[in-house]
């Protein structure tokens, strides 16, 4: 048996592992920034329809 080859091996796989733990919770927190802001963009567009109620209601199409 190869000892030490065989900690290395383990030792890369833990790290490799940590990684990607690492960027998962990274990209996890960059999308929960990005849901708060479309959460936000939302709130601000029916503000804008309390204060206007006749803004973007009604389009016209002609075929």
């Amino acid at each position: 048996m190869d000892i030490p080859g065989l900690s290395m091996a383990m030792s890369a796989s833990q790290v490799n592992s940590a990684f990607g733990v690492a960027m998962l919770s990274k990209s996890l927190d960059a999308m929960a920034v990005a849901g708060n802001q479309i959460t936000d963009m939302m709130d601000a567009a029916s503000m804008e329809r309390s204060v206007n109620p006749s803004v973007g209601g009604n389009f016209d199409t002609y075929i």
